[in-house]
């Protein structure tokens, strides 16, 4: 490899040009209309235009990015994480267009991607498993027969995809319905692919996994453990790795079946093998993710390996640099800074980043995709940074992470940090009487007492305005940011484009859109009587899904069309007492 085309955005990508030059290899970024000024586009050797907004139009555009590889001189196409990265499609296009995919073979995401298919392995391979469906489920009624024959709760989730999108957990029966066509619209606007399967979901499990790395010559190493049982909204906010509080057995059992999974697969390049420990002891498999991991970090810091380069190397045809599973260096812990309100039930705050102040200092890593003057699109994932604290011993990981989060300031958009320094001090995650937590820990057993954070400035304008222009007899197209355009003709006197509207009056009968995003659906009527608590619509902001309820009963007047973005606080509908 000669040259690299990074598939992705944010810090990922920031991530992976890094790795290119430590590997010694040219970098190429990608990036939609409103990421042109973001720091992986200026990251990376060179960037070129996605032109478009949306993930369909951009991020997950296969002609699109085939076709800047070609015009780059590309050689190799590094996924990252999410988007593309485990869609084997893409992956043959890649190697069908003459180009090295760094990840796992197309037939290998195919066979551990569609996580039925991984099932079937990893029965074969005597892994522990919980019921489930053999295949994708075809409707809803089929998931009402699932959770009929063996009970609630039940979980529905994307055969293809990961992340937690297109995952919902199902507690009453008048609710599966609903829950699975939400599932099939987030996988869809994730992956662009709608199929669930459904399997029993365990109440309060811890969220355990293996990282893998496997070499095209048949060698096949697991790297540790990671624990990641604190999420919000089945994605993940902290993790740490090793794994505390196993016994040697569950350790050996674990990376045991990680091993014999990807070994039958003939697995090559990075992978994670996900388990659910449950409270009573036993481990269930999960599924495999066939890419690179948000928290590959703390695997990083405590084996030693920069996996980003490993894999740079698996694809060059080098044999792995490590051979057998290295015993940990210390502990490391992964904070996911996102854009997000924990005040208002962790909700996304997309908008410019006025001040971007990270922690240093022994121990501290930072992987960030944005910086002070940033702005978070509401288009794509809320993630900003990650914060990752290593120390010898656990304990000496959580008094540098509490350091390390006191010094960290983020304004202009909420964040996570609140969350993140209320957590580090908790009993039941510093493991005082015990390890307490669990994946649902945050919706159960958390109480959340946390402000409000001030609400966000409205995000800028993020299109582009683009027109043809020759320089030197060379036709090209400019694309120009159309904030810019607005403040030129403001400073020239002309009528400048008007920002988003004002948060709505606080009056009695308005709804207000409770995030920044796109209204996806009306689940009601213009006219329709409403009682209180009702589901009336659906928005989407960042690739997440969240209902919006009646506040009050009465007759509700819709005041938008779905489809339409709005700001945060604007009215979407009035309900009349």
């Amino acid at each position: 490899m000669k040259k690299v085309l990074i598939a992705n955005r944010g810090e990922i990508a920031v991530r992976i040009a890094r790795a290119c030059a430590d590997y010694g290899v040219q970098s190429v970024a990608v990036y939609a209309n409103a990421d042109i000024d973001a720091l992986h586009a200026r990251m990376a050797g060179e960037a070129y235009g996605l032109d478009g907004d949306k993930p369909a139009d951009t991020y997950l555009n296969i002609p699109k990015l085939l076709e800047i590889a070609k015009k780059s001189g590309a050689d190799a196409v590094h996924p990252g994480y999410g988007f593309l990265s485990e869609n084997a499609a893409f992956a043959q296009a890649v190697i069908d267009a003459g180009l090295t995919w760094i990840g796992p073979k197309p037939s290998t995401i195919t066979q551990l991607g569609d996580k039925v298919a991984a099932r079937k392995i990893a029965l074969q391979v005597g892994a522990p498993l919980v019921a489930g469906t053999k295949e994708p489920v075809k409707d809803a009624a089929e998931v009402l027969r699932f959770a009929e024959d063996n009970g609630l709760p039940i979980i529905i989730k994307a055969a293809f995809g990961g992340g937690g999108r297109g995952m919902k957990i199902a507690w009453r029966m008048d609710e599966v319905a609903e829950l699975y066509e939400s599932a099939v619209r987030e996988a869809v606007t994730a992956f662009g692919r709608g199929e669930c399967f459904v399997e029993q979901f365990l109440d309060k499990p811890r969220h355990i996994e293996a990282q893998v790395i496997a070499d095209q010559h048949g060698n096949v190493v697991v790297l540790g453990t990671r624990d990641c049982s604190l999420q919000r909204r089945n994605q993940k906010l902290v993790e740490e790795a090793p794994a505390p509080f196993l016994s040697d057995a569950q350790r050996e059992r674990i990376h045991a079946a990680a091993r014999d999974i990807c070994a039958a697969a003939g697995y090559v390049s990075a992978g994670t093998v996900e388990f659910l420990l449950s409270t009573s002891g036993a481990i269930s498999f999960l599924e495999v993710n066939t890419r690179l991991q948000v928290e590959h970090p703390v695997t990083e810091q405590t084996t030693g390996v920069d996996l980003v380069v490993e894999q740079l190397r698996v694809a060059d045809g080098l044999p792995l640099s490590i051979t057998a599973t290295p015993a940990p260096l210390g502990h490391s812990i992964e904070f996911r800074i996102n854009a997000e309100d924990v005040g208002r039930g962790f909700l996304p705050t997309p908008g410019p980043v006025a001040r971007f102040d990270a922690p240093s200092g022994p121990g501290v890593r930072l992987d960030t995709g944005v910086q002070a003057g940033s702005v978070v699109p509401g288009t794509f994932d809320s993630l900003m940074a990650k914060l990752i604290v290593s120390g010898a011993t656990r304990e000496q990981a959580l008094a540098r992470a509490r350091r390390a989060l006191a010094e960290f300031h983020i304004e202009g958009v909420a964040s996570v940090l609140p969350f993140h320094r209320a957590v580090i001090g908790h009993a039941d995650f510093v493991g005082t009487d015990g390890f307490k937590v669990h994946t649902r820990w945050i919706e159960t057993d958390f109480a959340n007492t946390l402000a409000a954070a001030v609400r966000a400035e409205p995000q800028p304008d993020g299109s582009l305005l683009r027109t043809a222009i020759e320089i030197d007899g060379r036709r090209v197209s400019l694309g120009l940011p159309a904030v810019l355009l607005q403040g030129l003709a403001a400073a020239g006197g002309g009528a400048a484009v008007q920002a988003p509207a004002a948060e709505a009056a606080k009056d009695a009968a308005a709804v207000t859109s409770p995030i920044a995003g796109n209204l996806h659906a009306w689940k009601v009527a213009d006219g329709d009587l409403v009682n209180e608590g009702d589901v009336i619509a659906v928005m989407e902001a960042m690739k997440m899904e969240m209902q919006v309820t009646a506040h009050r009963a009465g007759r509700i007047a819709l005041q938008a069309e779905a489809g339409s973005y709005h700001a945060a606080g604007t009215c979407i509908a009035r309900i009349e007492a």
